[in-house]
């Protein structure tokens, strides 16, 4: 379960910076600058609050995004202010957080912070990180992913009825392939599946069995499913396969969403999916549901699989005919990639007109 804290108000800071409050974890103490600070104004939850809230379901959110580099999703001004992402980890920090240097496609790297434990996430909360996004791999293996990511994404207008449904068939497709999956709720209007596998394979590899899975789950219900990448196609819940790419991440589970009402994402059973609500599922809900409950997703450690099965769907697409879908901008365009734009704004060369053969003068007898 959660760790045990306490907290205790400090004496203020030096004149000009506020007062700040000292939250003891696990031997550990976390400064809490401006625990006051109403970061979701319409709910009413503070700084302190969201502290206080990752340290209940800190054991659960620790498996989804612990042990592994977090991108930092900050949020100063609360829900309706400016947030940024943040990769690089502040050079002022504990000595205790830990960092991994992590390289993107550019060809640059940085440092990303990896939680290890409670205070970790306090730590990150009093930087205003609402979300945890972390990557699909370890802090120990940087390059072989132990994670597949489904991001079911509905287009606007579409029912949470049909993105339950569609989960319903991920999870069926995901058994015939002997793997898996893991629901919850995005915090959003979508929901995640994650699919523990074994870390052998390299980032490519498992964005091409993500593919092939996103595309046999649209071959198995085409009305209520998209694979296809660029919106103004899209109909139905889009199957976002390129969550699967070299630095792209998720909100983990247990991660605050910046929503009106703070919703989090929240960790299900297969039997829940059919009637969950997301807005069921908040700041305020959550700990009382972790504390009955437990983490839903406690045992997903503990069997991971082998996608050599999508990959070889993937083979099979590609003797089929079917080309590589496309990538998103930042990653150099692969060989079999179709183009990066939209139809609509494809230039459309006009037929050439057959060219005449020069016309013979006629000799006058």
């Amino acid at each position: 379960m959660a760790s045990r804290t306490k907290a205790r108000v400090a004496a203020p800071r030096a004149a000009g910076r506020g007062p700040q409050e000292l939250v003891a974890v696990d031997g550990r103490e976390v400064a809490i600058s401006n625990p006051a600070k109403v970061l979701f104004p319409e709910a009413g939850y503070t700084k302190l609050d969201l502290v206080q809230y990752y340290l209940a379901v800190a054991e659960g959110a620790l498996r989804g995004a612990g042990g592994r580099p977090n991108m930092l999703v900050r949020y100063p001004d609360g829900v309706g202010g400016e947030f940024f992402y943040q990769k690089r980890a502040p050079e002022s920090r504990p000595a205790w957080i830990e960092v991994v240097s992590l390289r993107f496609p550019s060809g640059r790297s940085a440092e990303e912070v990896v939680p290890r434990d409670a205070a970790a996430l306090a730590w990150m909360a009093n930087l205003a990180c609402l979300e945890l996004h972390p990557h699909p791999v370890r802090a120990k293996d940087l390059d072989h992913p132990d994670e597949l990511r489904v991001d079911l994404d509905p287009v606007p207008g579409v029912k949470w009825s049909q993105v339950r449904q569609v989960a319903r068939v991920v999870q069926a497709t995901l058994a015939d392939f002997g793997l898996a999956g893991w629901p919850k709720t995005s915090g959003k209007r979508g929901m995640h599946v994650a699919v523990r596998i074994v870390p052998r394979w390299t980032y490519d590899e498992v964005r091409r069995a993500a593919l092939a899975l996103a595309r046999e789950v649209e071959r198995r219900v085409p009305k209520l499913a998209t694979t296809k990448w660029w919106k103004e196609e899209r109909e139905g819940v889009f199957i976002d396969y390129n969550q699967n790419a070299r630095d792209r991440t998720v909100a983990s589970a247990y991660s605050v969403r910046p929503t009106d009402d703070a919703r989090v994402s929240a960790p299900l059973a297969w039997d829940e999916v059919d009637a969950c609500e997301p807005r069921d599922f908040t700041m305020a809900t959550m700990p009382s549901r972790y504390a009955e409950l437990g983490d839903l997703h406690a045992a997903i450690d503990e069997h991971p699989g082998s996608i050599v099965g999508l990959l070889e769907l993937s083979a099979r697409h590609e003797r089929e005919g079917m080309a590589d879908a496309p990538w998103p901008p930042q990653y150099r365009k692969a060989p079999d990639e179709p183009p990066r734009a939209p139809p609509s704004k494809r230039r459309v060369s006009a037929p050439s007109a057959p060219r005449r053969k020069p016309s013979r003068a006629r000799k006058r007898s």
